[in-house]
């Protein structure tokens, strides 16, 4: 692991960019346990995690990983999705959060020294080459395990040090079918 146990680092997670990687490679990611393997590694000032949201629905089915995470050590940043129809009249929803994520980073620059970008995303190739200009160390984190790659190639070659989520995976992810069962609500009867 490139990470040195002195540095302050700080995780930032593309949710959506992780989220088609985990489910490109077969896992999930067990989010307790990827907090517990950084920390472990040096001073964790700071767990990001972005993610667009569809305020329309009545229920999303990231909503409870999101509720998890936020009352978990994590810091949640999301914002609406929109909607809107292509030319050729499919219903498209847009939810990017790269904008949010820069800003946030570079913004919390000066307090760390190391940063893990958990995303493949070629437009954030500018963003890492900004913070080592500032000094800082960056590992990306994606795969390269898939068919087709779900890593820019410039991003991969811009970042200090590249980490391949089937690795991580190894001490943080867990069968898609190994998924903890909810425990029953105290005081709802079930039928």
């Amino acid at each position: 692991m490139p990470i040195d146990s002195r540095e302050k680092i700080v995780l930032f997670i593309d949710g959506a960019n992780l989220y088609a990687t985990s489910k490109a490679i077969g896992i999930d990611i067990d989010y307790r346990r990827l907090l517990a393997e950084f920390s472990a590694k040096a001073y964790l000032l700071r767990a990001n995690y972005y993610t667009a949201l569809i305020e329309d629905q009545e229920y999303s089915s990231i909503r409870p990983l999101i509720d998890w995470l936020d009352y978990n050590g994590f810091t949640v940043v999301t914002k609406p999705a929109k909607e809107f129809t292509d030319a050729a009249g499919r219903r498209k929803i847009k939810g990017n959060m790269d904008i949010e994520l820069c800003v946030d980073a570079l913004e919390l620059a000066p307090y760390y020294d190391h940063m893990v970008l958990f995303s493949g995303d070629g437009d954030f190739t500018a963003l890492v080459a900004a913070l080592q200009r500032k000094g800082k160390r960056v590992t990306v984190v994606s795969t390269l395990t898939t068919s087709t790659p779900m890593i820019s190639d410039d991003l991969r070659r811009q970042a200090d040090f590249f980490m391949d989520v089937a690795d991580l995976a190894k001490s943080v992810g867990r069968p898609p079918s190994a998924r903890p069962v909810a425990a029953p609500v105290v005081g709802v009867a079930e039928e």
